[in-house]
């Protein structure tokens, strides 16, 4: 699932809308209210060069196989050596 429902926003660009800010971390939420382990990885970015993750959820308890999903998504993709 995505990290966040809209891709990133510039730094300080909703410092007012706290509302807002809390919202870009729904999808996160889950997972914690769960208790279940859950990593996001670079997975691109918007044609303004802002950077969209990808959220992954794992079995309880399961954090080795998590991390090691993650470590091969990132070793088979460069979306985490490039800068916006």
């Amino acid at each position: 699932m995505p990290t966040s429902p809209t891709p990133a926003f510039r730094l300080g660009e909703r410092i007012d809308d706290p509302l807002q800010m809390y919202l870009a971390d729904i999808f996160t939420v889950s997972a914690n209210l769960a208790g279940l382990p859950a990593i996001s990885v670079p997975c691109g970015f918007t044609r303004g060069g802002l950077p969209i993750g990808l959220r992954l959820t794992g079995r309880p308890f399961d954090e080795p196989t998590l991390l090691r999903m993650g470590d091969a998504y990132q070793r088979d993709t460069n979306w985490h050596t490039r800068e916006p």
